[in-house]
């Protein structure tokens, strides 16, 4: 059932609920795009209760400042209380993860299991990200200059779609589905908020920088379930320091790119449910 849900400052959050259990609250990547658990919600809603959301000014949620991490809790909170969830399991996938990470940190007593998938980490260098970038043109490959072109310039809508298309493409290691599964994505039709991803990317760099998330961190008194894909053009190395840091995690690691789910289906959700459980 999709329902919008007023945060505390009346910014009107898209939500949707499904499945019965343990109350689960997902956390879409971006900064700036909008959900992508839909395919993943039925499998994982046979023993959770999972509610999915379009982050504040993305996809149908309303484009309302303002875009920082401690507003973006405050939405999650106000999503759990709307719903009367009690204590929640969360799942984040990219920026999401980090988001999640953030929730869980603000409101540990509020959350019971954190699963963190394809995430960077919370290093204040961004050391990974020289990596990142050599990765991204070598899965692009000959339209990594097409991308290149198309990033300098202002973009008509159907340029955009073009842009997104490989911008999102290089996530998936299986180029049999990449071309479908960034369609999935982009069929919406949804905008990308570019301010949503500049603000919250400049909060969460100042927020690393200073190292004391990574020190929070080693406090965190919680199943935390952290998941990889070993050809994601993310480094995973990015998160070894805060496995480290981490009290009571485990580590999976799938053979594919920075969607688990989109490529191994089955043993993702295998893994959640059996983690939730």
């Amino acid at each position: 059932m999709e329902q919008l849900v007023a945060a505390d400052d009346g910014c009107k959050l898209w939500t949707a609920d499904s499945g019965s259990g343990h109350g689960l609250i997902t956390c879409h990547g971006g900064p700036g795009m909008w959900d992508m658990f839909a395919d993943l919600a039925p499998d994982v809603g046979a023993s959770a209760r999972v509610l999915r959301w379009d982050q504040r000014g993305c996809g149908r949620s309303g484009r309302q400042g303002p875009y920082t991490i401690e507003r973006s809790i405050a939405d999650i909170e106000a999503i759990r209380r709307h719903y009367d969830l009690g204590k929640v399991a969360v799942l984040g996938h990219s920026w999401g993860a980090t988001l999640a990470l953030m929730y869980a940190l603000a409101y540990p007593e509020q959350v019971s299991r954190l699963v963190y998938v394809s995430g960077t980490g919370v290093d204040a260098d961004r050391a990974w990200n020289t990596t990142y970038e050599r990765n991204f043109q070598d899965r692009l490959g000959d339209s990594f200059m097409s991308w290149a072109s198309l990033k300098a310039r202002s973009r008509s809508r159907a340029e955009e779609r073009e842009f997104l298309a490989l911008q999102l493409g290089a996530d998936f290691a299986d180029g049999q589905i990449r071309e479908s599964q960034t369609a999935r994505i982009l069929d919406h039709g949804f905008e990308v908020n570019y301010q949503s991803n500049d603000q919250l990317t400049e909060d969460m760099h100042h927020r690393f920088a200073s190292g004391t998330v990574l020190e929070s961190c080693r406090l965190l008194r919680l199943p935390i379930l952290v998941v990889d894909g070993s050809q994601d053009i993310r480094p995973r190395w990015s998160v070894d320091s805060l496995c480290q840091a981490l009290p009571e995690v485990q580590r999976l690691t799938f053979d594919t790119g920075h969607i688990p789910w989109a490529e191994d289906e089955a043993g993702f959700v295998t893994a959640v449910r059996r983690f939730l459980e």
